[in-house]
């Protein structure tokens, strides 16, 4: 708990944002009590965390969209209902967002996880796109109808944003809760993907930067999807694909876990694994090298080997409850953070979370530790919904129809590294690079005598960190990125007063 800080003020908040938490997907907005209470928010860089309490105007249910820009600015959130700006105040035009019964009976957040999602408009870094939706009680099944996008410009509301086009449907079908999202192999555009209630038929988008250009259906030849809130996740790497099902009314869970072509949006070679006949299965997550996929019920978490198909349990819920009898912390919903840990929210609203330190490891050694996150907030089940927005093109397939300069060698070198100020009169550097695809990379630091004097590990989904080198002494320094074979290295002079 040593590096982690709880920080209370929002002064202090405020400050901090500007330094950590950078890339698309460093931050998580937690709690879900209205205005007058503490809510929290996780920074995360490339290998820990900071956690802070605040006050801010937009709690969170089930549902939960936010994004930064590629520099780690805060630039919005949603929960389903209205859209804040950077302030936590309403963006220009944000509010009324999914008109429904459902939307009006929940002003403090819809309940459906992984409802909304948030990309960045393809070639346009002024722009974003919020695909959402909301459910609607039949009787039968509790589905969504319609699929809907709101497109945000950035220029607009002096630099915080306004949303030009609201709500406007592009799909109306029965359809389960969430949405899916996958770079296209071309390393610009987009795969979102929702599936079809009571069936195995799956819906495809493609968005470029003329919006969306095409939508498609593929059957996927699997079980059925019932009244399914599962997480529709795609692996950091892009290759693989998986969602739970279950059989009523006998609980009977599986997961299925396809392969997929970022070029041609196919998924193929289904594999149905059963994982337990005991509860449903809720939370769901990838572990970083992609080898490993993970998925919870109220009390176990489960661990399969995506290539052996195995499945292992990796922890029992131990019967903890967060301060007040009754709301124990039991778990549902998953987060693969920037900092290639997976978080586990409770069933409950509680103010505890679980955090898995070492995903990529078999069994038990992926070191699922309950509880171990006190928030000082009341949480209940959101988790952001993050696809990988680092994921680049497949270079030298026949989709990578694109002319990426400088990304040849992308595939196998470390490129782009870049550091600042430099001089650094505090030792705070801010470092700039690409790692080779998918892979992760070690950023360290060597005094003039060949010793190292700092570490870190960096993430193959970030491109921008900082750091605090404010231990070293004056003098001159070399910093070196690691990844694979591959090695960049730069100068670095610190000079103290």
């Amino acid at each position: 708990m040593s590096r982690r800080i709880l920080i209370s003020t929002l002064l202090i908040i405020i400050n901090l944002s500007t330094l950590i938490g950078q890339g698309y997907n460093h931050q998580w907005l937690l709690g879900y009590y209205p205005f007058n209470y503490d809510k929290a928010r996780i920074y995360f860089d490339s290998s820990s965390y900071t956690l802070q309490t605040e006050l801010r105007k937009m709690p969170f249910e089930a549902t939960q969209a936010n994004i930064c820009d590629n520099n780690g600015n805060f630039l919005m959130s949603s929960n389903g209902v209205w859209i804040a700006n950077a302030t936590g105040d309403t963006m220009q035009n944000g509010s009324g967002l999914n008109p429904s019964s459902v939307t009006v009976a929940n002003p403090d957040g819809l309940l459906l996880p992984y409802a909304n999602l948030i990309l960045p408009f393809p070639s346009d870094t002024s722009k974003y796109i919020l695909f959402h939706h909301t459910y609607f009680d039949n009787g039968v099944t509790v589905s969504a109808y319609e699929i809907m996008q709101t497109i945000i410009d950035m220029k607009l509301d002096s630099g915080l944003g306004g949303v030009t086009i609201k709500n406007d449907t592009i799909l109306k079908d029965t359809l389960n809760w969430g949405f899916g999202a996958c770079k296209h192999a071309n390393g610009r555009d987009w795969w979102i993907v929702v599936q079809k209630e009571s069936s195995d038929v799956i819906f495809k988008f493609l968005l470029t930067p003329n919006g969306i250009q095409s939508v498609t259906s593929q059957s996927l030849n699997v079980p059925f999807a019932y009244s399914n809130a599962s997480h529709l996740d795609f692996s950091p790497d892009g290759n693989k694909f998986a969602y739970s099902v279950y059989y009523p009314p006998i609980r009977d869970e599986k997961m299925l876990l396809f392969d997929f072509d970022r070029c041609t949006g196919i998924f193929s070679n289904p594999n149905v694994i059963p994982v337990t006949t005991h509860s449903y299965l809720y939370g769901q997550a990838f572990s970083a090298n992609s080898k490993l996929l993970y998925t919870c019920s109220s009390n176990y978490i489960f661990q399969i080997d995506v290539n052996a198909l195995t499945v292992d349990t990796v922890a029992t819920f131990d019967g903890f409850s967060s301060i007040i009898q009754g709301l124990y912390t039991t778990f549902m919903n998953m987060y693969l953070a920037a900092n290639g840990k997976i978080y586990i929210t409770t069933g409950n609203g509680t103010q505890h979370i679980h955090e898995m330190n070492y995903p990529d490891s078999a069994g038990v050694a992926c070191d699922v530790q309950q509880h171990a996150i006190f928030l000082n907030a009341w949480n209940f089940r959101a988790v952001p919904n993050h696809p990988n927005y680092y994921l680049g093109p497949v270079i030298g397939s026949v989709c990578d129809t694109l002319v990426h300069v400088g990304l040849q060698q992308h595939e196998n070198e470390v490129q782009n590294f870049k550091l600042s100020p430099n001089p650094s009169k505090d030792g705070l550097i801010k470092i700039i690079y690409l790692l080779p695809q998918n892979k992760q990379g070690i950023f360290e630091v060597y005094d003039l005598n060949g010793k190292i004097v700092y570490t870190n590990t960096l993430s193959p989904w970030s491109s921008l960190q900082y750091f605090y080198l404010s231990f070293l002494e004056s003098g001159l320094y070399q910093c070196v990125i690691r990844s694979g074979k591959s090695i960049a290295t730069q100068k670095l002079m610190i000079v103290k007063n």
